[in-house]
Formats: C-alpha cells, sequence, structure tokens
C-alpha cells in the first residue's frame, strides 16, 4: 500500500490532499524546533489557563491533531488510529472542561 498521496485522488479526499500539500511543505521545511515549540506553547497555555484562551489553544491543538491524522489514515495502522482518537477526543474533552469551568 502507497502512503504517498495521490495527486488525482477523486472526492473528497483528493481536494483535502491538494489543499494540505503547500502547508505541509511550509511546516516541512522549517526547522524542527518551530512546529514543537507551537504544539508545546499550545498545550501548556491550554492545560496552565483557564476560560476560552485555554479552550481555544487545545481547541486549535485537536484541530492541528484531527489533520494530520485525516492526512494520515490510509497508512495508520489500528493502533495508530485508535491512538489518535483517543487524542483528539481528550483534547476536545479538555477544551470543553476549560469552557464550562
Amino acid at each position: 500500500m502507497s502512503t504517498r498521496p495521490d495527486p488525482h485522488a477523486p472526492g473528497l479526499r483528493g481536494a483535502i490532499e491538494r489543499r494540505s500539500a503547500a502547508p505541509v511543505v511550509f511546516l516541512h521545511r522549517l526547522p524542527v524546533w518551530v512546529p514543537l515549540l507551537a504544539v508545546f506553547a499550545l498545550l501548556a497555555t491550554g492545560m496552565a489557563g483557564t476560560g476560552w484562551p485555554a479552550a481555544a489553544a487545545l481547541g486549535a491543538l485537536a484541530l492541528l491533531l484531527a489533520w494530520f491524522a485525516y492526512l494520515n489514515w490510509p497508512a495508520l495502522q489500528t493502533g495508530g488510529r485508535v491512538l489518535r482518537i483517543a487524542a483528539i477526543a481528550v483534547l476536545t474533552a479538555s477544551a470543553v472542561a476549560r469552557i464550562m469551568g
């Protein structure tokens, strides 16, 4: 099974893969520590903060993880899929908990 995106894939998956190509290349060209620092900053803000700013940070992190999970889904084994779904669920639940107080 090929893990490379098909540039001519039809439907929603193909459209998302084509639109994601430029941002993924941009992220790939950044120094390794920049995305890592951004993820750490979002997680620290979400976990240490309260209210809407914390929820927004955790929500942004959940969306970022969901985007990467969607792009990598065909190449993932069952365990990887379960872990990604669990991580997204935990981040989303934490964001909702921050909003609720």
